[in-house]
């Protein structure tokens, strides 16, 4: 435990903040750490998208939300990619089915769409060198899982805030541009990016403070959370022309789309570890107070 103080964030140690982070990062092993994630998330693939198609497409419209995210990961990964994930998701749909089998194909989904989350917050107790405990009973997993599957549905809240502050602007956009000179649909622009920036902060800042098994202080965190959100949204595009222009997928044939898959989540993982371990130093930089969270208080988050 470190002693809470005031000391606040000054421009001259970013320089040493980011090399701490560095050492740090790399003795953390990211690229194991990486690979691990990306392997769970195309398992957890069709049922999280199908879950959050469900959550966010009972106000939205699910067609509509459908749309809106494969065009999203077509803009990253190809159009190719995005098919096949839609083949993904039709092939994970209950269909008409007993009762039994939809209460069975809906709790495999439930615990599908959680393994991603749930090898994260095992990759941040490692980063934050936390021992996880033992957490093989049944009582322990439920309560993982129900923790991974919450993340799930704040994603859900910000992918609907995201979608409609997006239409606005989109709207906004179409009508100031008859009125107004150019220089004002760029500041729309600008604004759009801020704020989807600020929901990738958001997210990043939930899943720092609420998935490893530490106390961690909002200030410390924020900061994290921002540091990283600033470097995905850099990554994603990165990747997006990265992807584009040498089509890393085409060596590997029908296999391709899976395989951009994992290159996707692993480079994106890489960058969130990175996130996580700047917090961390961060923390230790400036004293902040950071504790083990009791199994009274891993409770309280389930």
């Amino acid at each position: 435990m470190t002693k809470d103080n005031s000391g606040k964030f000054q421009f001259k140690d970013l320089p040493k903040l980011l090399t701490n982070t560095y050492k740090g990062w790399i003795s953390a092993d990211p690229y194991r750490l990486g690979a691990v994630i990306a392997y769970y998330a195309v398992i957890s693939l069709p049922g999280l998208m199908v879950i959050l198609i469900n959550i966010v497409g009972a106000i939205w419209g699910p067609e509509i939300v459908q749309g809106q995210l494969t065009d999203e990961i077509a803009g990253v990964m190809g159009s190719d990619t995005a098919d096949a994930i839609k083949t993904m998701i039709a092939e994970t749909q209950i269909g008409n089915k007993s009762l039994i089998s939809t209460i069975i194909g809906i709790a495999t989904i439930i615990y599908g769409s959680t393994g991603v989350f749930f090898h994260l917050q095992i990759s941040l107790n490692k980063i934050w060198e936390v021992d996880d405990g033992n957490t093989t009973g049944i009582i322990d997993i439920v309560k993982n899982r129900a923790r991974s599957f919450g993340f799930i549905l704040v994603i859900g809240f910000l992918l609907l805030i995201s979608f409609i502050i997006t239409s606005v602007i989109s709207a906004l956009t179409n009508y100031i541009s008859e009125m107004f000179p150019n220089i004002v649909v760029y500041l729309l622009y600008l604004v759009d990016w801020l704020l989807s920036v600020g929901i990738v902060a958001t997210l990043f800042a939930m899943m720092f403070k609420y998935m490893p098994d530490v106390k961690i202080s909002w200030r410390t965190v924020w900061t994290g959370a921002i540091i990283t959100a600033l470097l995905f949204v850099l990554g994603k595009f990165l990747l997006g022309l990265y992807f584009g222009q040498s089509d890393p997928g085409s060596t590997y044939g029908a296999a391709g789309s899976i395989v951009l898959i994992l290159l996707w989540v692993s480079y994106s993982a890489l960058i969130f570890f990175f996130g996580a371990e700047f917090t961390k130093v961060y923390s230790r930089t400036y004293n902040m107070k950071v504790e083990k969270l009791t199994g009274e208080d891993k409770d309280k988050f389930v």
